[in-house]
């Protein structure tokens, strides 16, 4: 370095700045806002992993957690024994709660404890004092989200089937549990005395039974994991604080890594800006650099002169995004509480503030070197003559192409970083690429076709504004992709949780059902259709249901199907339950096979119907034996047919179907399906079919779509909490390309006063170039947004959409009207600048 005068180009470069610095300075809070997105992201999560390495144990609260759906036997009470220590058990089912102060009804968890569950962390009450009334027999413990929906009150009294129990405590948080799942499936907690009381527990009953351990002794993960392989042949689940932690590093590894991949979205936006800023400022510079290259300077020294000054804009930047990465960092933890199982502190680590700085530090020089390449091209005798000399193209210059390279290499290189396979990391990095590049054809196309399809017919202040949309030096280019991408980021967000709830408002509305009624025992049947009647409802579905368990595939026992296996193992563990019918249902389509709806005599062969998208996993096709374990009793069936099943449309659909004429003297409960129309008779039919027959569970779909648009408003607010970053940058950059051409504007305000315009009409031919530069990056976003909303549905959701005109009307002046106002405020003073000024050449 000694030959290229290391201390003589940073003088030279921190004195050349000195005219521009605060409008150099302005760009790097477009780099700032991104790097302070990642910074934030990445110490979120570390303190995330050391929250997760600390709270181990109260993440499950306790150290083995082992489930089941039905009573444990004396076998598996016999291997629980080999545990030492402590024990609680839980019976948990879904049913209807009835609170007598204002008689309405609520689907509830309810979860029947006793012992000393949790023996790590505690279930956080209020009072305080309400887990210990619990401990001690005295009534329930209620979810928060319920009591205040319901304006219940400690002391108020709630009805869980014939029992009845006052309000002990309001349940706050469960340890190792997310909070917004509270509003889809709130909890009630009872003593586990009054389960009988209940008188729930009946066939048909859908319970899970767990027992919970704190365990005594050494090697606890030794011993667990042996037990584990033991308590599979009993179809039970042992959950350890190892497999929980495992198990919640990967859902925080994804979030952060979506966070991040947010965050790098906005970073690369930032260095468009800081290119675009580094294209006018070394536009200005041309002289400067003609001088200096006349003076003897090399083509290396004026390049390393303005690298060296965007390098330190950049590190500048840095640590401007280091500030507001940890005044976010403070923010973020509140921000994404209602979606972690446990509470995050604001911790401040050197880790990654250093990648953060680094990241966005690299991309800031690599950015800023695409327009710097041109100085190399600059000869000494522009110094002499103010003739204009051409810049080498940068598709011609393989220093140009190294450029591109090394900026390509970097976005997929953060890409596969941030995904668990190189196949999302590549499509990431490919639609980012995609999305840039169709917003860069857009400002293109719009460039071309606005000049070549000019309107001569518009009036002066119009054609003006369009002009300026081609005129050399413009703004389209930049303007269009940083506006541009912030509308898709959003847009595709708002649309993608308006097609969600869309969705489900169409299966379930018209005439479709939107009530469930569960869990109907064979004697309750015909008095649940006469109450149903009585309120002049319709029955629009009555479905008998058993329970059953696969025994044996083509006589190999479902345990030797087990061993060895990776994948479809949960097909042949759980528990089916299936219905009979002698025909298909309206969302049910024959894909192969046959279907023969009844067997007429007992002795011949029983041929069902399965899901073809649960028969892979089952390892079954057309003609297999599967046995099946029907409470005790087997029955020897036949795969006759394969179905596909549209399992969105609002009624009970089934994995296995039977016929009729085979299950109907087993053990068996019923579902109805009906609709209310409106709210307060659906009201009054819960409130009577509660009263009257405790053991049926009410879902009211209605209340379904409320509790799923109340959770995509929160996930949609943490997603846009970073989509924000995009959309700040936008006008950063907006505000920042503004200012990069500030003179150029002074010198065509001045040119157009001189020609005999007034300054009313200068000013309204900006206005309509920044209208017309948000009307096409809104525009341009909009349909971007409308192709990642139809992929997202089609390939991910797999619902229909439909572009919606009003939102788009909408988002569309949104964007224009704030970019003419921003462009608006930006360009103040510069129609106020003296003609003679511009034309003696002071700036």
């Amino acid at each position: 370095m000694s030959h290229l005068n290391l201390p003589w180009l940073l003088r030279m470069a921190w004195r050349d700045s000195r005219t521009y610095r605060r409008r150099l300075l302005f760009f790097t809070l477009s780099i700032s806002v991104g790097i302070a997105a990642l910074v934030a992201m990445r110490a979120l999560a570390d303190g995330m992993e050391a929250q997760v390495a600390e709270q181990s144990n109260s993440l499950l609260g306790a150290d083995a957690v082992i489930s089941g759906s039905r009573p444990f036997t004396e076998e598996v009470e016999a291997l629980l024994d080999e545990l030492a220590g402590q024990r609680s058990d839980q019976v948990s089912f879904s049913s209807m709660v009835v609170f007598p102060k204002s008689g309405a009804s609520r689907l509830v968890q309810v979860r029947a404890l006793q012992g000393g569950f949790p023996y790590y962390g505690e279930l956080e009450t209020e009072p305080a004092a309400g887990v210990n009334r619990f401990r001690a027999g005295e009534g329930a413990l209620v979810d928060h989200v319920v009591m205040l929906q319901y304006d219940l009150a400690v002391g108020d009294t709630v009805k869980i089937g014939r029992a009845l129990l006052p309000v002990v405590g309001r349940l706050q948080r469960i340890p190792g549990e997310v909070a917004a799942m509270s509003s889809l499936e709130p909890r009630v907690y009872i003593p586990m005395a009054f389960l009988e009381q209940t008188k729930l527990v009946q066939i048909g009953s859908r319970l899970s039974y767990t027992a919970m351990f704190k365990v005594e002794g050494d090697e606890v993960d030794d011993r667990l994991e042996a037990l584990d392989d033991r308590l599979d042949a009993y179809n039970l689940r042992l959950e350890t604080v190892r497999e929980r932690q495992r198990r919640l590093g990967r859902s925080l590894d994804n979030l952060y890594r979506f966070l991040n991949l947010g965050s790098f979205v906005a970073l690369l936006l930032g260095s468009v800006g800081v290119a675009s800023a580094i294209h006018a400022y070394v536009r200005q510079k041309l002289d400067t650099i003609a001088v200096l290259r006349s003076i003897g300077a090399t083509t290396v020294q004026a390049f390393l002169v303005y690298l060296f000054q965007a390098t330190a804009m950049g590190a500048f930047g840095a640590a401007v995004g280091v500030v507001l990465g940890l005044g976010i960092l403070a923010v973020l933890p509140v921000v994404l509480g209602d979606f972690l199982p446990f509470e995050v502190d604001f911790v401040i680590s050197l880790g990654p503030i250093l990648q953060g700085v680094g990241i966005g530090l690299g991309l800031t020089v690599l950015f800023a070197a695409l327009p710097l390449l041109g100085i190399r091209s600059v000869s000494p005798l522009r110094a002499l003559r103010a003739s204009y000399e051409s810049a080498r193209p940068l598709y011609k210059d393989p220093w140009g192409w190294l450029a591109y390279f090394l900026i390509g290499g970097a976005v997929i290189a953060f890409s596969l970083s941030q995904n668990r396979s190189a196949e999302r990391g590549l499509a990431f990095a490919a639609g980012l690429a995609l999305a840039f590049g169709v917003l860069a054809l857009v400002a293109w196309a719009l460039t071309r076709g606005s000049r070549r399809f000019f309107p001569h017919g518009w009036s002066y202040v119009w054609r003006q504004g369009l002009a300026n949309l081609y005129r050399p030096h413009n703004q389209t280019l930049m303007l269009i992709l940083a506006l541009g991408l912030g509308t898709f980021l959003l847009t595709t967000l708002y649309l993608v949780q308006g097609a969600l709830l869309g969705n489900i408002e169409r299966i379930s509305g018209g005439e479709q059902p939107n009530m469930v009624l569960l869990d109907i025992q064979s004697d309750q049947v015909e008095d649940v259709a006469a109450l149903t009647g009585e309120h002049g409802l319709p029955v629009l579905e009555q479905v008998p249901i058993v329970a059953m368990r696969i025994q044996s595939i083509n006589g190999q026992p479902v345990e030797a199907l087990l061993e060895g296996r990776r994948r479809g193992g949960w097909a042949l563990r759980r528990e089916y339950r299936v219905t009979y019918r002698d025909s298909l249902s309206a969302s049910e389509e024959l894909v192969a096979g046959a279907w023969d709806g009844r067997v007429a005599a007992p002795e011949d062969s029983v041929f069902i119907s399965i899901d073809q998208s649960v028969a892979p996993d089952m390892g079954v096709g057309l003609g297999d034996e599967i046995v099946f374990d029907v409470q005790g009793v087997p029955i020897k069936t036949y795969v006759g047919s394969l179905r596909s099943v549209n399992w969105q449309r609002i009624k009970p659909n089934f994995l296995v179907l039977f016929p009729a004429g085979v299950l109907e003297p087993a053990p068996q409960f019923h579902v109805f399906v009906t609709r209310t129309p409106d709210k307060e008779s659906s009201a009054r039919f819960q409130r009577e079919a509660v009263r009257l027959f405790p053991n049926v569970s009410v879902i009211d779909l209605d209340l379904v779509l409320s509790t799923v648009d109340d959770i995509l408003g929160k996930v949609s607010l943490v997603i846009r909490f970073m989509a924000l970053f995009s959309v700040a940058i936008g006008l950063i950059v907006l505000l920042g390309v503004i200012g990069g051409s500030r003179y150029q504007r002074v010198q065509e305000s001045v040119l157009l006063r001189t020609l005999g315009a007034v300054r009313g009409q200068v000013i309204r031919i900006a206005l309509a170039e920044y209208l017309l530069l948000g009307f096409f990056a809104a525009f341009s976003g909009l349909l971007l947004s409308w192709a990642g909303t139809w992929a997202l549905s089609t390939f991910v959701f797999k619902i229909p959409f439909t572009p919606e005109i009003v939102p788009a009307l909408v988002v569309v002046a949104a964007v224009s009207g704030a970019t003419v106002l921003v462009g608006g405020l930006a360009s103040r003073g510069i129609h106020d600048r003296p003609p003679l000024e511009v034309l003696r050449g002071a700036e």
